[in-house]
């Protein structure tokens, strides 16, 4: 059971801190995995925060390259002298936003593997693709990508993220996300969260799901509270499935 908190654009290098420090002190990782993906500029503050401790310290992407001219990029081998564990890669936003394709998060995918880095790769369908009976084929070739480039790597986790749920309040019901998940798992079977506005009060009924392996945490994991008591589910859920 992994429970990843994506802090997005938000908290520098004095706020990761401090923010790394009262989380350490906060949660209990017995029987589950705990990470956090600041930006770029506060990864170092938030390894420092997190010393001693087992928490994760991700980032939010990486590239493909080693090096290049690849401005406002990172690389794995930049991400791995910091000391970073891993990176997401294709959040909706970077889809949405930054001109993401599959084919690119495939390539970020594979680089971030192939250098040592735990990788969460996101896939999840618009409002527009579930209304338009479109979730299978979406997921299908967005997952499929990813297995054509890496298989079912040891590093390898996917993360579900329903577009249409991502910062809007609105959830997938427990039964929608397991529907998902199962797809999923029958294109590649890698661990698998549910992101689409995780908060304490429905992650354990989320993550109670048969094939829901974790969480991948927005708007919740800026609070210490809010995402210490996602984490607490993520353990009762954990010690329910054996």
């Amino acid at each position: 059971m992994l429970i990843a908190g994506n802090w997005k654009l938000f908290k520098g290098p004095g706020e990761a801190g401090s923010f790394a420090r009262a989380l350490a002190g906060a949660v209990d990782t017995a029987g589950v995995e705990v990470a956090i993906c600041p930006p770029y500029v506060s990864l170092a503050a938030a390894l420092e925060g997190t010393t001693g401790s087992d928490i994760q310290v991700l980032a939010q992407s990486v590239h493909w390259a080693e090096t290049g001219a690849f401005t406002g990029e990172v690389s794995a081998a930049m991400l791995k002298e910091v000391g970073v564990a891993g990176a997401i890669v294709g959040h909706s936003e970077r889809r949405q936003l930054f001109g993401e394709t599959d084919e690119t998060v495939a390539r970020r995918v594979e680089a971030g593997l192939a250098a040592g880095l735990r990788i969460i790769a996101c896939v999840g369908e618009t409002l527009a693709e579930r209304d338009g009976g479109q979730v299978e084929e979406v997921l299908r070739r967005q997952v499929g990508a990813v297995a054509a480039a890496v298989g079912a790597h040891a590093q390898l986790v996917i993360a579900y993220e329903p577009i249409w749920a991502i910062g809007t309040g609105r959830t997938a019901a427990p039964e929608q996300a397991q529907e998902a998940h199962a797809l999923i798992r029958a294109v590649l079977d890698v661990p698998i969260l549910y992101g689409g506005s995780v908060k304490a009060e429905n992650a354990l009924v989320l993550l109670s799901q048969p094939d829901v392996d974790g969480a991948l945490v927005g708007g919740a994991a800026l609070e210490v509270d809010s995402f210490a008591a996602i984490v607490e589910a993520g353990r009762a859920a954990a010690a329910t499935k054996g």
